[in-house]
């Protein structure tokens, strides 16, 4: 894992997205088309705004993927995963991706999991654009992560920091109206990516940053496998490396 320190979340979201087109560039130009996977979440707000205006990325050849969705919730909720990346990420791109594979939230989940891991299995991905929860989830699996199953997506159980980070970030009025459960890709999935960008900014996410970085690789902070990638980069601010002692 590298670390990039930023002092402002927005040179944090410019210089992760920079890393990542990066990346983009060079594997179209070697196999003629590049995979990713891309977060949501307000943390993502300013790469994703860098990253949809980065020149000399040919969107046509890039298919997309989407981490995680509620279980039950329609596009047009303005919480939705799906919602969030096709205003903010897919309807902004000069052109249209090669094609974008989401999360069905209001198909029947089991059978949407065997699906997206069809779909995933024959587009190896080539870089992932992530976030850390503030409970040091990846994706929407919380603290204690399923690291054995090699399955591609999952049903899994939102718990309460979770649920509660969603309110705080203003995507739902009460934490009842924040569902319990969720489709999200699975660690497994995420850590076959080639490279990873993780983008996590504000003082929110310091503690779980202190344990992604310089804590045990353990199912209790998810994020904490990031450690045994060797092509992560970990893009921070000020604020979010505050706690790290080295």
């Amino acid at each position: 894992m590298d670390i990039d320190i930023s002092e402002t979340k927005q040179d944090c979201g410019r210089k992760a997205a920079a890393h990542g087109a990066g990346l983009l560039r060079k594997t179209i130009a070697e196999s003629g088309g590049a995979n990713i996977v891309v977060a949501t979440g307000a943390s993502q707000f300013e790469m994703l705004d860098a990253l949809v205006r980065a020149d000399g990325i040919d969107w046509t050849l890039v298919t997309g993927f989407h981490l995680d969705e509620y279980i039950g919730m329609p596009m047009t909720h303005p919480a939705s995963f799906r919602r969030y990346l096709k205003e903010r990420f897919v309807n902004r791109l000069p052109s249209p991706p090669a094609a974008f594979h989401y999360v069905g939230g209001e198909a029947d989940p089991e059978a949407e999991c065997r699906r997206l891991g069809r779909v995933i299995s024959a587009h190896p991905i080539d870089a992932a654009f992530i976030g850390i929860g503030e409970n040091g989830h990846l994706a929407f699996n919380d603290p204690p992560a399923d690291f054995e199953t090699t399955e591609p997506y999952l049903v899994v159980d939102l718990d309460e920091a979770c649920r509660r980070q969603q309110l705080g970030e203003g995507w739902f009025p009460t934490l009842d109206d924040v569902p319990a459960r969720a489709i999200s890709m699975s660690v497994h999935q995420i850590i076959q990516s080639a490279a990873i960008v993780c983008t996590v900014p504000d003082q929110r996410k310091a503690q779980a940053v202190k344990a992604a970085v310089e804590g045990p690789v353990t199912p209790q902070c998810p994020s904490s496998v990031l450690q045994q990638h060797p092509a992560a980069t970990l893009f921070l601010d000020s604020a979010s490396a505050s706690l790290l002692e080295r």
